[in-house]
């Protein structure tokens, strides 16, 4: 399986650790669905803290859909489908390798720009502000898999800058140097692909496309990155967990009426 390269990222926080731990516990087969976790005395003893960060990761699972809310019992694993990371959301370069893919790209921008107005006002910026621009086809195996369009607000330019692209993750290395990514938003359609999105995703104009749009904030809800990626569907697929009194991360609404 192919292996993202590695940088020396921020330390995690304790509950994060235990996340990570019994994320992957579940992922493996070793806890499966229908058994119960660990109790908290014993997570806490495994990982020697106290019962704070051990609920908090527990929190954090049952927000993904992977445990029962517990209500007093220990929670239940309900599902071994792996989820998505915070990254892999940001990131298709990671999303690729988690899948076992080799990712490349056929770059077809990559520096400074000025904002449209549509994305100035996606950013929070004023038109013709500078924006950093990431605009590439991603290839899966080398096949034609995602069009990226990227843009980031010019104060991360000079990390972008120094990133190998072929080779490693922008939004890893950005996170790397500290870029406060705290929350995502997207908004996905299903459309039909024009002539230029047919020939660089390698499929028939009219195909379906799913376009999803991207908005990466910081903690103060400032906008670091708004995207645009573009992937073929015929061999994507969707799942969804969820649990009984959290309510869902995706919404559904017609854009027009349906005939």
């Amino acid at each position: 399986m192919a292996q993202l390269p590695t940088g020396p990222l921020r330390r995690p926080q304790q509950h994060e650790e235990i996340a990570d731990y019994l994320r992957d516990e579940i992922f493996a087969g070793h806890i499966p669905a229908g058994e119960s976790l660990p109790s908290e005395v014993e997570l806490c003893e495994q990982f020697n803290t106290s019962r704070g960060p051990v609920r908090q990761a527990v929190a954090t699972l049952r927000a993904e859909g992977l445990l029962s809310s517990g209500r007093g019992r220990r929670s239940l694993v309900l599902s071994s489908t792996r989820t998505e990371t915070f990254e892999e959301i940001l990131s298709n370069t990671s999303w690729l390798f988690r899948m076992g893919k080799d990712p490349s790209e056929d770059m077809e921008q990559f520096g400074m720009d000025t904002a449209s107005e549509e994305l100035a006002e996606h950013m929070g910026i004023n038109p013709g502000d500078e924006v950093f621009v990431v605009r590439r086809v991603r290839r899966a195996d080398g096949e034609p898999a995602v069009i990226e369009r990227m843009a980031f607000l010019p104060s991360l330019a000079e990390v972008i800058e120094t990133v190998d692209t072929s080779e490693q993750s922008i939004h890893r290395e950005l996170i790397r140097a500290s870029a406060d990514f705290n929350n995502i938003s997207r908004a996905f359609t299903i459309e039909q692909a024009d002539a230029d999105t047919a020939s660089k995703l390698g499929i028939a104009e009219n195909a379906p496309v799913l376009r999803v749009k991207i908005k990466a904030l910081t903690h103060n809800g400032d906008v670091l990155e708004a995207a645009e990626h573009i992937f073929r569907v015929d061999n994507l697929s969707f799942g969804l967990n969820n649990v009984r009194g959290h309510s869902s991360p995706i919404w559904f609404q017609t854009e027009s009426e349906i005939h």
